[in-house]
Formats: structure tokens, C-alpha cells, sequence
């Protein structure tokens, strides 16, 4: 019951007019109540009536419109269907006008939350979705689950849900993944499933279907199989049988999210079949219902003992290239490690050209300073796209930063990342700076031009106190929060050790991987695959993840490697000073309650930017200076 008042007293007031505590996100609109409109009776009429500033608005359906598409002409907003009407309603509300469509039909929210409404990443409080009445962790020893340990949504946390999904709308979001890719196989009980039909229809009005992730042994932890084999005919039997149950609750199902032996999690590799057999088992149990199967390619480990963990990828899936069923996708990371601050592009992309790819993006700043830290991740995403051209996708799915704080995501700025995501998942060509612009003046009321200067200097900034020139994966242990240069624990695969990425010796520092190393950089298509495997012409960006690079190697400005790594580290920090300066300027223009809690985070953030230059300059003086 507690929490039950926590989140009313957190959700009763997130889109009211009075709230400062950053729960109305970007829909900072007044009621004005002003707006005739015309045509059919939808959420889009709603929203216009409640907030346009105009006399009037023409709703027009018109059945030749493309799926998603709105055209915004005079006072008339025409698309499709009433889904489109309220992509349009949003746009209005931005001032945009012109005609508009999404670049791909799947724009996803991936949520890691777990049935007990704890989140595997999350920094912003516990989940929107989840709850038991005992909050007791759920997991594959759980016993099946009555219908009364499962949490009602009662009329608050509905309201919660309904200011969700109308702040996906107003991005354009359209699916949500609504479960931790490391699944229960209580996901799918009838309980859960009842629940996630609730959820589906409170979602459906603003143009959002439901998706699971989905356990690959649930055959065997919820029916009673010996097996999960996916080439058994029980086994398809079984899956066919809870797609049909799933569909006849949500006719609009999406479908399934599947992490398959990746990290533990079982998956076809356990019976010797290959990820295609896999995922096409499960793309026939869905396919008379239109849903589709995104299958991750986040996969190292037990096969690939003592090859370079960014080549496992490729390795894994290339030889399934055209195997997949049609309605199979396969879900893939931007860059081939993991979400770090800066990763030259997957090159799985390059290889997998006849099956359906969608990007995976995090949106959660697991690697770039949780919600500690003020980073805008638009530039990460708009660097992907300059190397993957978004013509050859289907799709693009963002591991949420959303949970109960009131403020959705943790941090006030981590709030634009969720923004940055569906504006790009609309329009992948748009700029990190048009982008920051829109929010910014949506959220703080009008465009602040140092504000927009921090945020679009942030990435660069979290890079430089962080892992500069290529260096990676040097977090501490688990939580992946602070730095760790000299992590090492004989019980972690070695791949899980920071000391495996940058390599540092007396010699030099930075993971071999061009043709002399562990040939990386031959997986990557041409120019990509010669122009990093070259030290002399590999971007400096890059230098360190392909290079192992001898300190006094002189760099293009002309000083050595070891001194251009100490002024990325000072050049990171200065930038945070230079944040909090410009903060502290903004104070009478911001709100007292979100001031202050930025200001805070930012003191916070300067305070790990120098512990994350004097740890790891400290460790790696001892190589470059000798003293080892």
C-alpha cells in the first residue's frame, strides 16, 4: 500500500499546470480551451481543444495518407487514420507544419523491467508496469502465480500510463517492449498476461502495441516439457498454443523480444541448433497473426572462447544470413561491444544484408553516467547514422530511462535523451542541435543558447573524462558506475575485465585489433575495413580500440600519445566546470525545484569527472612514465 501512495502522489500531478518537478517532461501546455474542432472525435480533438493556442483546427481522414503520415496545411491536419490525426495534433503543438512520415514502421521502447518491479539499468525508480502485492522478486523458482499476487492497475496507475503513452505519442513512439530481455518464463502465466491486456488497452488509443520478451526455455519452466528444443514438435506445439492464447486476449499483440544464449540465457545453442531454427520456431507461432520475432545478436561467450568479444557477433550469426523467416528481425547494438561512450560502429551491419536489421540504442545511461550525469545522447545516435545508412533498416529499438521518480528518468536532462530517440526514430536525419532546440524550448520555455552549447558538448565532454581516443569498457565491476582501469577478478571471464580492453603495458596502450591483433577491423566493409586497420589513418577517435599504440607515438597536433590522453582527461573535466558555470548563470531563469536538483547532479557529475581523470591517470602514469 505504501508504494501504492508513492506513485499517486508521484502521478496525480504530472501534467498539471502547477507541477515544477519536471513529471509534465516536454507537454508543458497550459489549458486554454480555446480550439474549435472539426472532424472525428479522437484524443488528437482532446489534446487540441485542451491546448492549442489557435481558433480552430480541420481533423481530415484520408485513406491514401501513408501509415504514420500527417500533413499539416493551413488550419488542417490530415492523415490516415486517427493515429496519424494525433501524430499530427503533437507537431502542431511543436509549431511544425508541412507533410511528415516516420522513416521506419517500428519505433520501440525496450524496458528491462522485471515482474517485481525492480529494473536491470534503471536509475529513475522502480517500474511503471510491475508490481506483485507481496513484492516478492519473480523469477523461474517462483511458484505459478495467483491472479490476486498480481498488483491491479487501479485508477492511479492507469492515469501513470495514460502519461506515458501520450508522451510516446507526441515522439512518435508506437511499441513497447514491456519486460526484461533477461526473462521470466512467468511473462507468460495468465496472470501476467491478463495484466499486460490491460496495459494494451490503455496503450492501443495512442497508437502503441505491446511487445514481450520472452524466456526461450518457457516451454519447459511453465509447460512441463523435457525440453525446449526448438526443432521438437511439442515445443513448437507449445509455443503455437501460448501465441494463440496471447492473441485471443490482444488481438494487436506486437510480438516477441528474444535474448538467446547470450549471458546465460538459454537459447537454441543449448540443443545445438542455430539462432535462425530459433527464431523461425517462434516466427511460425506468430506469423498467422502478424507479429513479428526481433531476435538480439548481443551474443559472446561460451562458443567463442578466446576470440576478441567485438567480433562475436558476426561470427555467430553470419552464416544464417538468409535463413531467417520474413517476419524475423534481428536486433543489434549500434556498436559491436557494449552501449559504450564511444564505439565505431557494429559491423554486423555490414555483414547480415539478407535479413531485416533493426539498430538497438540505450537510452539509459548505463555506460555514460546513469542518471548522475548530464549527457545528451543525440550525437551517439546521429554518429551511428553516418556510418549506417537508416534506408537499410526496419526498425530502431531504445532500451528505456523511464521509471517512477517524478521526474520519469532520474536526472531533468536525461529527459531529452527519451525525446532524442523518438524524434530520430521518426526522422533519423534530423540534428542532434534542432533536436536539443525543440526540447529545451518545450521544457525550460524557451531556447537557452548556453543551455543547447552544454548539451550538445556533453558527449564529447563524458568521452574525455571518461575513455578518451578510443579506450573502453574501464568501468568498475557490475554496476558499471565510476572508473576501475586496473579491474581484473580471476573468477570473470576475462572478457568482463577492464584490463582485457585497453591493454596497457610499458610498451604502449589500446586492444590490437587490426590485421596484426586480432583482425577486427576485417569484418568492417571497405573504406571502413582499411582505414581502421592503418594506424596511420585510423581516426584518433578511434585510435585505442583498434591500436595498441606506443606512449610517445606522436599524434596529428604533434605531441605524444600519453600527453594527448592527459589533456582529454583535463579537457573533460574543464568542460563540467564549464557546465556548472553555466548552470548557476541560469539559476533566475529555471524554476527553484528543478534548479536546484540539476545543480546538484551536476556538482555530482564534476566531483566523478575528477575522480575519473586522477584514477585513471594515476594507473596509467605507471605504465607511460615508467614507474611500473
Amino acid at each position: 500500500m505504501k508504494r501504492i501512495a508513492m506513485f499517486v502522489l508521484a502521478l496525480v500531478s504530472m501534467f498539471s499546470a502547477s507541477a515544477e518537478d519536471g513529471s509534465r517532461l516536454w507537454l508543458r501546455y497550459d489549458k486554454v480551451l480555446r480550439a474549435t474542432v472539426t472532424g472525428p472525435e479522437c484524443i488528437a480533438a482532446q489534446e487540441l481543444r485542451n491546448y492549442y493556442d489557435g481558433e480552430r483546427v480541420n481533423l481530415v481522414i484520408d485513406a491514401a495518407m501513408a501509415q504514420d503520415a500527417y500533413r499539416i496545411q493551413g488550419y488542417t491536419i490530415t492523415a490516415k487514420n486517427e493515429t496519424g490525426l494525433l501524430y499530427g495534433a503533437y507537431a502542431l503543438l511543436r509549431g511544425e507544419t508541412g507533410y511528415s512520415a516516420p522513416q521506419w514502421p517500428l519505433r520501440i521502447l525496450n524496458h528491462w523491467d522485471n515482474l517485481d518491479g525492480s529494473i536491470e539499468r534503471g536509475y529513475a525508480g522502480k517500474s511503471i508496469f510491475w508490481e506483485t502485492s507481496s513484492g516478492k522478486q519473480i523469477d523461474d523458482n517462483t511458484p505459478v502465480l495467483q491472479r490476486s499476487e498480481v498488483l491491479p492497475l487501479t485508477g492511479e496507475r492507469r492515469e501513470g500510463l495514460i502519461n506515458y503513452a501520450r508522451a510516446n505519442a507526441s515522439i512518435g513512439i508506437n511499441g513497447t517492449v514491456l519486460n526484461n530481455v533477461n526473462a521470466s518464463p512467468k511473462m507468460l502465466s495468465a496472470p501476467y498476461l491478463q495484466q499486460v491486456k490491460e496495459i494494451a488497452a490503455i496503450l492501443r488509443p495512442y497508437g502503441i502495441k505491446v511487445y514481450l520478451s520472452v524466456n526461450f526455455a518457457s516451454p519447459m519452466a511453465l509447460g512441463g516439457l523435457k525440453t525446449a528444443d526448438p526443432l521438437d514438435k511439442q515445443v513448437a506445439a507449445w509455443w503455437k498454443a501460448k501465441a494463440k492464447e496471447i492473441y485471443r486476449l490482444i488481438p494487436d499483440f506486437g510480438g516477441f523480444l528474444v535474448k538467446a544464449n547470450s549471458e546465460g540465457q538459454p537459447g537454441p545453442g543449448d540443443y545445438h541448433r542455430t539462432h535462425a531454427q530459433g527464431a523461425n520456431m517462434l516466427a511460425d507461432a506468430v506469423k498467422p497473426y502478424g507479429g513479428i520475432i526481433m531476435w538480439r545478436s548481443f551474443v559472446y561467450g561460451a562458443n567463442h572462447k578466446g576470440e576478441d568479444r567485438v567480433k562475436q557477433a558476426v561470427s555467430e550469426f553470419v552464416g544464417d544470413d538468409g535463413k531467417f523467416r520474413d517476419n524475423v528481425i534481428l536486433q543489434s547494438k549500434n556498436g559491436p561491444l557494449d552501449f559504450q561512450p564511444r564505439e565505431p560502429y557494429a559491423p554486423i551491419f555490414d555483414n547480415m544484408l539478407r535479413t531485416p536489421q533493426m539498430a538497438e540504442l540505450q537510452i539509459t545511461q548505463e555506460y555514460l553516467g546513469q542518471s548522475r550525469h548530464l549527457v545528451y545522447l543525440a550525437p551517439i545516435w546521429q554518429e551511428f547514422f553516418g556510418f549506417v545508412n537508416p534506408d537499410r533498416l526496419v526498425g530502431i529499438a531504445g532500451v528505456a530511462n523511464i521509471g517512477m521518480d517524478r521526474n520519469w528518468c532520474g536526472h531533468h536532462f536525461s529527459q531529452a535523451n527519451w525525446y532524442a530517440f523518438g524524434r530520430l526514430a521518426w526522422n533519423p536525419r534530423l540534428t542532434s542541435e534542432e533536436i536539443a532546440k525543440e526540447w529545451i524550448r518545450q521544457t525550460w520555455g524557451k531556447t537557452h543558447a548556453a543551455l543547447l552549447s552544454m548539451m550538445l558538448r556533453s558527449r564529447e565532454a563524458c568521452v574525455d573524462y571518461m575513455m578518451p581516443l578510443g579506450l573502453h569498457h574501464i568501468f568498475k565491476f557490475d554496476h558499471h558506475y565510476g572508473p576501475e582501469p586496473d579491474g581484473f577478478k580471476a573468477n570473470y571471464p576475462l572478457e568482463w575485465c577492464p584490463v582485457y580492453y585497453h591493454q596497457a603495458d610499458s610498451l604502449g596502450i589500446g586492444f590490437e585489433r587490426s590485421h596484426i591483433g586480432s583482425d577486427a577491423t576485417s569484418q568492417y566493409a571497405e573504406p571502413y575495413r582499411s582505414l581502421y586497420d592503418d594506424l596511420r589513418t585510423c581516426p584518433e577517435e578511434y585510435l585505442l580500440w583498434f591500436h595498441h599504440v606506443p606512449w610517445a607515438y606522436r599524434m596529428r597536433n604533434g605531441h605524444t600519445l600519453w600527453e594527448n590522453i592527459q589533456e582529454h582527461y583535463n579537457h573533460g573535466v574543464a568542460e563540467v566546470e564549464d557546465f556548472v558555470r553555466i548552470w548557476q548563470d541560469a539559476k533566475p531563469f529555471i524554476d527553484d525545484q528543478r534548479w536546484q536538483e540539476t545543480n546538484d547532479r551536476l556538482l555530482h557529475q564534476l566531483d566523478n569527472a575528477r575522480e575519473w581523470r586522477k584514477v585513471c591517470l594515476d594507473y596509467f602514469r605507471t605504465f607511460a612514465e615508467g614507474k611500473r
